[in-house]
């Protein structure tokens, strides 16, 4: 009778993830970031009108900071962008450079940036700014562990982003992940600059971003590397130093044989 108990509850078991497991049809709408290996981990792209959140890792705010605002340029191409920040961010990292922003290959006049001044008001910020579908993303960023930003704000944050649309990105500075609502969580540091020499050590930005948390797959981690002109992910350029073209007036290097000698 147990047994058959266990046989009937595993049955149960596998019918319900049958059910509540993803097809096609369900996933949703997804934008391509242009890295091979983690589009295909994300069955796609990262997910569109969901919750992302990035976590700098250890004392990497400048190297998340630019991940996501690459996540933010892939998702809201020619739309404008709300970035929501607490008053003392500007004291701990700096302001947003609108400059840097445009050499990664964003448009500043569709920037608009919004200081609150606690964790509370920056997360009513955020949600009115998530009801509005006009925009193509919005990107809190608040730092350290703070207790208002628990499960039931993450919960919130994501029927907003399903309701409009609009994309949520989380940026977490000096913080530990907890459970939450979103789609996807990535900890990125700085990537080491390929090796060159000095005139050429001014490269496409490279991220080391972990993929800690996929609701639809596999998690994995990479090297990305940024290409500001063409805005998108993609993987670390093999050769990283230019090449000089061969003269065309130069002949082909012959192939020459060594003639031995023979010992008298």
């Amino acid at each position: 009778m147990d047994g058959a108990r266990m046989s009937t509850l595993a049955s149960l078991r596998g019918d319900i993830a049958r059910i509540e497991a993803p097809t096609e049809a369900t996933l949703p709408n997804r934008v391509a970031l242009g890295h091979a290996g983690a589009d295909a981990m994300l069955r796609g792209g990262l997910a569109a009108a969901a919750l992302h959140e990035v976590f700098a890792g250890g004392h990497q705010g400048g190297a998340a900071t630019g991940f996501i605002a690459g996540l933010a340029g892939r998702l809201s191409s020619r739309k404008p962008l709300v970035w929501v920040r607490q008053d003392f961010a500007d004291q701990e990292s700096g302001a947003l450079s609108m400059s840097g922003l445009a050499e990664l290959g964003l448009d500043p006049r569709l920037l608009v940036t919004v200081r609150a001044a606690d964790v509370d008001t920056a997360l009513r910020t955020t949600a009115d700014a998530l009801a509005c579908d006009a925009l193509g993303a919005v990107v809190l960023e608040v730092w350290g562990n703070v207790r208002q930003l628990d499960l039931v704000a993450s919960r919130k944050l994501t029927l907003a982003a399903q309701a409009s649309g609009v994309t949520a990105l989380v940026l977490r500075v000096a913080a530990t992940p907890i459970p939450s609502t979103a789609e996807t969580r990535w900890i990125v540091r700085a990537a080491h600059s390929p090796p060159g020499n000095a005139a050429s050590a001014w490269g496409a930005p490279r991220f080391d971003a972990e993929l800690a948390r996929n609701r639809h797959g596999p998690v994995g981690r990479w090297i990305m590397e940024w290409k500001c002109d063409a805005c998108l992910f993609s993987e670390p350029s093999a050769y990283p130093q230019p090449l000089a073209a061969t003269p065309p007036h130069r002949p082909h290097p012959a192939v020459t044989h060594t003639e031995r000698r023979l010992a008298g």
